[in-house]
């Protein structure tokens, strides 16, 4: 071989003659020598090969031996079987799972809660110190709230999208995922679906569009368009932070049994409300999409083992990062043009609420009294500018929900993402009370009342807005990729109304059985 094509080493030299019809920069010439040669040596491929392979993975096995400690593959195998024997127990399996899932909520709770007040009540003193120093004119309103409210509603949820995919590797790392499609296959049978549409679910944790992309690889037509329509009934993490802020809001952080938390079970209350009407719904489209093809579930359970933790802490921060610039560049537009359509207005109805005010606050001497104009002067603007002009025009499509004209705003500006609901509120909190600029978005939230002195977050008002968002399509991006996915407009849309009635009627309920 050598002598007719020269190269560097005898391996070499195998795989030229092994390869040579697909070389193309060996000559003509040379490539009939390499055949005749070949020919005359019964030169058989695949057996030299095989040959190679069994030498290269001896020597291999001879350097292993000397130099590395590895279990027994045969124990460990025998080690996961002992394992599966508990958790994927008929009766133990679901009830590990149930509490697996409970712990990670807790968690994100629990441990988010700290970093989360720092950064919560350090944008506030920002907001307060910027208010303090800078001229009091437009430009320092739009900078304190409107980029810096903006800002604050981004960054505050940062710690728990970080902790939620953190767990999710964790899971995924140690091979307990591939155990959580394994138990939920028997449901998934009773809806028409099957364990290969439990990976896109759990993946809408985290998104849906990722998620929707994943349901390729479920070769039936009816399983995968079923598992398409339901997969953004799955709680991402774009709720999360709605979630969040509404749970602190009207659930108590009160214990519960003297180990876990009232918010922690109300958040994974809230994922598998999500999960269970995903089955409802799947339910329903099976008896509607006639298509009649068997299907089959076949996966390979790896063995466990300890996670990666640099695959981990690599996840939560290329994640957060995700969410900074993808979420924060949305939100960042959103929370700017907010703030001009809630700082003016038309300019007949502007002076009159300024002639208004002004007449009553030089006409008192008392300090509180002024105080009070000031806020009532600002809530007046705020009423009087375009976001209150539109805000009240939809309020009485939302009220019966228990909403005012400030969240049917945000209902409307979080059709881009769902995330942009706190950055709406952040931006018209901050222009509605700009007296109290170095008070957190909850505060202010919290201090939220309906012109006759009621507080607007109730627990029935609280609850209602947290099924819409488990329930609602507010997503721009979700829909685009079921067109993709779909080939057709059709089933957008289909999707859209069936999710905005089921969000409108289920908070309805909610809301009239809690107030």
């Amino acid at each position: 071989m050598k002598q007719i094509y020269p190269v560097s080493s005898d391996y070499a030299a195998l795989h030229v003659a092994a390869n040579h019809d697909e070389l193309e920069f060996i000559p003509q010439d040379k490539q009939h020598a390499l055949r005749e040669l070949l020919r005359a040596q019964n030169f058989n491929k695949t057996k030299v090969q095989a040959d190679e392979i069994m030498q290269r993975y001896a020597r291999i096995k001879h350097i292993m031996n000397g130099t590395v400690v590895e279990t027994d593959p045969l124990q460990q195998q025998l080690q996961t079987e002992r394992i599966d024997n508990i958790l994927l127990h008929r009766f133990w399996g679901y009830l590990i799972l149930l509490s697996v899932l409970f712990l990670l909520f807790q968690s994100i709770f629990w441990l988010a809660s700290y970093p989360m007040d720092l950064i919560e009540g350090g944008f506030g003193a920002i907001g307060g110190w910027l208010t303090d120093v800078l001229p009091d004119n437009n430009w320092t309103d739009l900078l304190v709230n409107g980029i810096v409210a903006g800002l604050g509603g981004i960054a505050v949820f940062i710690p728990q999208i970080a902790i939620l995919f953190g767990l999710i590797t964790i899971l995924e790392d140690s091979g307990y995922m591939a155990r959580i499609s394994f138990l939920t296959d028997r449901l998934m049978r009773q809806v028409g679906l099957n364990g290969k549409s439990v990976m896109p679910l759990i993946s809408g944790v985290a998104c849906a569009v990722p998620a929707i992309m994943a349901a390729r690889n479920i070769e039936n037509r009816k399983e995968r368009l079923i598992t398409i329509m339901i997969t953004p009934l799955m709680s991402c993490s774009a709720r999360l932070p709605i979630y969040t802020i509404m749970i602190a809001l009207v659930i108590p952080d009160t214990p519960v049994l003297g180990i876990f938390n009232l918010q922690g079970l109300a958040m994974m209350g809230l994922y598998l409300l999500g999960f269970v009407m995903a089955f409802l719904v799947a339910a329903v489209m099976k008896l509607f999409i006639k298509i009649k093809e068997k299907s089959y579930f076949i996966m390979e359970l790896p063995v466990y083992r300890a996670p990666r933790w640099k695959n981990v802490g690599t996840t939560m921060i290329e994640k957060s990062k995700i969410f900074i610039m993808d979420a924060g560049k949305v939100i960042m537009i959103i929370s700017v043009i907010l703030w001009f359509l809630a700082s003016y207005g038309p300019s007949g109805r502007m002076e009159a609420v300024h002639q208004e005010y002004e007449s009553q606050i030089a006409a008192t001497t008392d300090s509180a009294t002024i105080d009070q104009l000031n806020r009532d002067l600002n809530s007046a603007k705020l009423a009087n500018s375009y976001a209150g002009i539109l805000g009240h025009a939809i309020e009485p499509v939302v009220k019966p929900l228990g909403y005012d004209w400030k969240i049917g705003i945000a209902l409307i500006t979080s059709f881009a993402a769902r995330e942009v609901f706190v950055g709406t509120m952040a931006t018209l909190y901050s222009v509605g009370d700009s007296e109290d600029s170095d008070a957190t978005l909850r505060e202010k939230m919290a201090m939220a009342k309906w012109p006759d002195g009621r507080p607007v977050y109730t627990l029935a008002t609280g609850l209602s807005l947290m099924i819409f968002y488990a329930f609602a399509m507010q997503c721009m991006s979700t829909l685009a990729i079921v067109k993709r996915e779909t080939k057709s407009w059709k089933y957008p849309i289909i999707q859209f109304v069936y999710m905005t009635l089921l969000a409108y009627a289920c908070s309805w309920v909610v809301f009239e059985l809690f107030k």
